[in-house]
């Protein structure tokens, strides 16, 4: 057994793996996908039985939902924040949690964690290996995942509730945690926001989040000076040809081959027409496109996602999509009326952290875990919604860290071997979730204990 991170009078952290999910009381019964969390009769929120984090994160890693569908874990989540004393709203931006605590005067304080998991199947092996099926956009059936370690951020966001309720007298302020649906692809951030995220409930002057990350072994943290993630945008491209039979491709306008040539085309876009100093990247994600091996059909869907960190360099590369896709087609002899249709369907900002909050929490992690365990890393051309909680008001200061959370025997063997260890949304990804939950709880409430210290 561990136990971590030790407030004024209690421990909030207990971690012991294999155990059963219980929850504190005034919690309610969570029924949903099998499992039924347990009920823990008498345990308050400064006292020693608390929830498993290990076993809740088990809990949640079983049972993954995707964006906008997150019933079961929110509902895990309102009830564990209740049960450590919070104020707490439910279908904020429809699936989203908020959980307010008043401590006194002082700033306010949000906190978030994202919930949704990702149209993959999973291939860990693991025993509590996710066998769950969701509904895709289109309404068809698909394998879930939480491969992005989602299910870490919820646990350690329940940790730290519990952390922070437990050592109210050491700070003095407004904590507002949020549980977020839909940060995949974009959309939960925006419709919390909409939902009256700011008007509802105490507006932040500072906003904490982390994530988990496959480039460091777990008990490591590195925090991002400014910019952390880039902007994405995921772009949707249909490629219309003139169909017909395959043994007679001069009588037709082959989509397939004009998109390989778009396809070709657009890595001239980073290859030859973008600053090497400035992060680009365009990636063709989908191609797909006919229904059997001897008939050209009429069209050819694509979908791509775009990155970079500056909004020029971003609209550059989206105008010169649109304009390599139809340079392409007028080479191939497509007609006007036939020209490909490019559409941007999620457009996200870049994450930037605010550089004067950065440096006060990577200051505080230094201090408190070792300068060997806080360790720089380079942007990451990944995106996510956190921007939009700053962006919506410029007075807000934002800060997002990355949490170690590969095991570290696993993270020494591929060093060893010179192995490529499974990414996030890769279907191997697999965190070694004591260390990663208790050091993702450990830092998320110093930092907030540092923003909300009595003055």
């Amino acid at each position: 057994m561990i136990k971590s991170l030790r407030t004024a009078a209690a421990a909030v952290l207990v971690i012991a793996s294999g155990a059963t999910p219980v929850l504190a009381s005034g919690a309610t019964t969570v029924t949903a996908s099998g499992a039924t969390p347990v009920l823990a009769k008498g345990a308050g929120a400064g006292a020693a039985r608390q929830t498993d984090l290990v076993a809740l994160y088990k809990d949640l890693h079983t049972h993954p939902e995707l964006g906008f569908q997150e019933l079961r874990s929110a509902g895990i989540m309102a009830a564990e924040a209740r049960a450590a004393g919070f104020a707490v709203t439910e279908k904020v931006g429809r699936t989203g949690v908020v959980a307010v605590m008043v401590n006194g005067p002082g700033p306010v304080l949000l906190i978030r964690t994202d919930m949704d998991a990702l149209p993959v199947r999973e291939a860990t092996g693991l025993p509590y290996a996710s066998t769950a099926i969701g509904k895709a956009a289109d309404g068809s059936d698909t394998p879930v995942m939480h491969a992005c370690g989602h299910d870490i951020h919820m646990s350690v966001w329940v940790g730290t509730a519990r952390a922070m309720a437990a050592s109210k007298a050491a700070w003095s302020g407004t904590l507002v945690m949020i549980a977020q649906p839909a940060e995949e692809g974009g959309g939960g951030a925006e419709a919390m926001l909409k939902d009256g995220l700011y008007a509802r409930f105490p507006k932040p002057q500072f906003a904490l989040a982390l994530h988990d990350d496959s480039r460091l072994p777990a008990g490591r943290i590195s925090v991002p000076a400014s910019r952390a993630l880039s902007a994405g945008a995921m772009v949707d491209m249909t490629v219309h040809g003139i169909g017909g039979h395959g043994a007679y491709p001069a009588t037709t306008r082959d989509p397939v081959a004009l998109a390989a040539r778009i396809i070709m085309g657009l890595q001239m876009l980073i290859s030859r027409e973008s600053d090497p100093f400035q992060p680009a990247v365009v990636t063709v994600g989908s191609i797909h496109g006919g229904s059997k091996y001897n008939i050209i059909p009429d069209e050819v869907k694509l979908q791509l996602t775009v990155r970079s960190y500056d909004a020029a360099q971003q609209k550059r590369l989206l105008d010169g999509i649109a304009r390599v896709a139809r340079g392409e087609a007028i080479a191939a002899g497509i007609p006007d009326r036939l020209m490909p249709e490019v559409k941007v369907a999620v457009d996200i900002n870049p994450t930037l952290n605010t550089p004067a909050l950065a440096a006060r929490v990577e200051a505080l992690f230094v201090g408190k875990f070792g300068r060997d365990r806080i360790v720089p890393l380079d942007p990451s051309m990944a995106s996510e919604d956190f921007s939009d909680y700053g962006l919506a008001d410029p007075g807000i200061e934002t800060t997002i860290f990355w949490l170690g959370a590969v095991k570290q025997s696993t993270w020494d063997a591929a060093k060893a071997n010179g192995t490529t260890l499974p990414s996030l949304h890769n279907s191997g990804f697999a965190p070694d979730p004591a260390p990663t939950i208790a050091t993702g709880v450990e830092a998320m409430t110093a930092a907030a204990q540092m923003v909300l210290a009595k003055r």
